[in-house]
Formats: C-alpha cells, sequence, structure tokens
C-alpha cells in the first residue's frame, strides 16, 4: 500500500454520493416510503431508472415466476427467454418508426454498454479516435468515461484514456468544420441529461448523420435515459429521419433490476463476428423476465403517449412561478431557475417530493415514473407555487 495511505475507520459500505436524510424501505407505482412511513412522491425515479414505477405487480410478478424456474445461465446455453426479450425489444424499438435496429447485445448497465459500442466501432472501422460533445456523460468505465465531459471523475486516469474530440453540442458551423475522417464512432445522448437536460436539435442530429456517413464514421446514439418511451417514442433512434449505426439502452430497460442492451443495425450487426462481445450476467434470466414484463407495461398502459400528456401539464402548471422554462420532453424534464435551483430543491424534499440535481446549477430535473399519477403532478405544482424565492 503506498506510504500517504494510512488505516482508518470506515463504514462497510463505502461511500459514493451523498444520500437521502432518510432511509426508504419500499416503493409503490410513484411513491416511496422511509422508515418512519413517510410518504415521498418520485420525480427522480431512482436515477431515471423505475420506468413502470416501484414494484409494479406485473413486473414484480414476472421476475417471481422467472425466479422459480431459473435465475441464472450464462451465454453458454440457448435460453428461449433471452431470444424473446432480444425479439421483443427489437420490436419495440422500431414500433413507431423505422430505427434501422436489428440485433440485440445484452449487458448490465449505460456504461458497459457504451463500452461495448465504442469496442465495436473501432475494431470495425480500424480507427483508434473518438468523438463526443461538450456536455456529454457516458458512464465510467475505460472507453465511456473518454468521451465523458466530466474532468472530476477523469483527474489522474488521463493516460488510460482514448483520444477523445469534443464538439459544441447544436453548433453546425463547428460540425461542418470537424473532419470525421480518422474517427471511429461520434456519441451523443440525444438529450443531455447530467449536464442540465439540453436537447440536440432535429436538424443538428440530421446533419449530424449525413457527415458522420460521409466519412466511414459511425453514429452511438447514448440512450441510456432518453430510451424505453421515456421521451413518448420508444427511442430516438429512427426520430427526425435520423438511424444511428448503434444505440445502447439501460436504466428503465427492466424496471430497476440491472440490465443494459447494446442494439446494432443490420449491417453492424453483420459485421461483428462470434466472440467479439461477451458477458457472463449480460441477459440473465431475470432481467429478461423483467424486461419483457416492462415492455409490456408500457404498451398495454399507453405511457408513451401518457408522458407527453404528463409532460404538458407539468409545462402549463409551472407557469407564474420560479421556474422560468422546463427543459426536454416526455418525462425528461429540466426545471431551470434563474439564480440557482438549489432552494427548491430543498423546498420540495420538505413537501416529500424527490428531484434530481444536475451539472447546471440552475436546473433540476424530473426523471420520475412513466406510470406517474396526477395526484403526483398536482402536488409537484403545489409546491413550486408555494415557494417563494427568498426562502
Amino acid at each position: 500500500m503506498p506510504t500517504h495511505l494510512q488505516s482508518a475507520t470506515v463504514p462497510a459500505l463505502q461511500p459514493t454520493y451523498a444520500p437521502y436524510p432518510f432511509p426508504i424501505l419500499r416503493g409503490e407505482g410513484d411513491r416511496v416510503f422511509d422508515d418512519q412511513g413517510n410518504t415521498y412522491f418520485d420525480f427522480y425515479g431512482g436515477h431515471c431508472v423505475c420506468s413502470t414505477g416501484h414494484s409494479h405487480p406485473k413486473v414484480a410478478a414476472a421476475i417471481a415466476r422467472q425466479a422459480k424456474e431459473l435465475i441464472f445461465y450464462s451465454t453458454a446455453a440457448d435460453l428461449p427467454i433471452r431470444t424473446q426479450a432480444a425479439e421483443g425489444l427489437i420490436q419495440f424499438a422500431n414500433s413507431d418508426q423505422p430505427s434501422g435496429l436489428a440485433s440485440v447485445f445484452f449487458c448490465n448497465s449505460g456504461a458497459e454498454a457504451n463500452e461495448n459500442a465504442l469496442k465495436v466501432a473501432a475494431k470495425l472501422t480500424g480507427r483508434t479516435r473518438f468523438a463526443a460533445f461538450q456536455g456529454g456523460w457516458h458512464g465510467r468505465t475505460t472507453l465511456a468515461l473518454s468521451v465523458t465531459d466530466d474532468p472530476k471523475i477523469t483527474v489522474g486516469l488521463e493516460s488510460f484514456l482514448a483520444p477523445c474530440d469534443r464538439l459544441p453540442l447544436n453548433d453546425l458551423a463547428a460540425l461542418e468544420a470537424f473532419d470525421f475522417s480518422g474517427t471511429a464512432a461520434v456519441i451523443l445522448e440525444p438529450v443531455q441529461s447530467m449536464s442540465g437536460i439540453r436537447p440536440a436539435a432535429p436538424e443538428f442530429l440530421r446533419a449530424l448523420r449525413a457527415r458522420t456517413q460521409a466519412a466511414g464514421c459511425m453514429l452511438i446514439f447514448d440512450e441510456v435515459q432518453t430510451g424505453v418511451g421515456r421521451l413518448g417514442h420508444p427511442y430516438v433512434a429512427g426520430l427526425h429521419g435520423v438511424q444511428p449505426d448503434l444505440v445502447t439502452s439501460a436504466k428503465g430497460i427492466a424496471s430497476g433490476v440491472p440490465m443494459g442492451a447494446l442494439l446494432l443495425s443490420g449491417a453492424v450487426a453483420a459485421a461483428v463476428k462470434s466472440g467479439d462481445l461477451g458477458s457472463t450476467f449480460g441477459g440473465g434470466p431475470l432481467a429478461c423476465a423483467a424486461l419483457l414484463a416492462t415492455l409490456q407495461v408500457i404498451l398495454e398502459e399507453g405511457l408513451m403517449s401518457k408522458a407527453l400528456i404528463l409532460e404538458d401539464m407539468i409545462r402549463q402548471g409551472l407557469k407564474g412561478t420560479c421556474v422560468a422554462e422546463v427543459l426536454g420532453t416526455g418525462l425528461l424534464l429540466g426545471l431551470k431557475v434563474p439564480g440557482g435551483a438549489a432552494k427548491l430543491k430543498a423546498h420540495l424534499m420538505k413537501q416529500r417530493i424527490l428531484v434530481g440535481g444536475s451539472g447546471d446549477p440552475e436546473v433540476l430535473r424530473l426523471m420520475p415514473p412513466l406510470n406517474l399519477s396526477l395526484v403526483a403532478v398536482s402536488a409537484l405544482l403545489d409546491a413550486v407555487h408555494s415557494f417563494k424565492q427568498g426562502n
């Protein structure tokens, strides 16, 4: 051990982020409950994960059924439920517009999905340089970290990271001036979440697709947060006439069971050889059962169209409050509070409403379950209206 590291008393669970000032014991729908029986409306959704709400009965039942049959086997075995999950996800991805996506590689997280997307692009193009966007956030594994614009988590690791050029989002002139000929792939979130809900403009996405295609550079959509119906569509892939080569998905894909997916276009999938990708736990039976149930709930309960209806209610209901602008689409929204949003976040916590912060101190994020109730929306609107900027 390095001499500057000294033994100390530490908790058994290594701290990561500062937690809420109360434990969460259980959840139901759009609410969570602490150890004192207090109820909180969850507009944070476990960081954009609880797509069908907490412990949706159909998802919980699917997991329980699968657990009684087979909890796990790796890809050394052909599992019918894994094939069903892949077919179901591809069908879902193409259900309201042609996305061009044809095949799935299952993994365990968004970072792992992005890591494999970048690896596939490098392997198939023979190039080792990437491009990403200022404010983008793609994960903590090595290649994902290489394209993430967050200096506080890359300090000390720079020598391990792949070269990456960072472009300004929605800047058509900068896009036109950039030479993609030596770039394996460009990756972007259709809506940058961590940096404060910054959507890529449709015309920018179309121009980016044209430029990358002309240069033989792959286009990766990181839809870890924008996917699975959150924006009112299965994925952004296919919208605006833009079909990326690769799409990454995670977060709400299995309603909270850890799961990631790399979705590949037919051309890319055909070029990937057996053995190029692999994961012990990726596509495990429990996760696949949760994925299938999640998609079923989203479709049967009309949660994509509901996300757009709730977005409009929130936009209209926040007029005349401290929220100067509502950013984003569907149920991936940013509340912009000029001068800083920290006091509003604290006020909402006191009103037992959970929201997320962002890299922009003026923006709070809403990433609630897609089956958010009208009662929860009303509580949010009432709480914001009761906030006084001088609090």
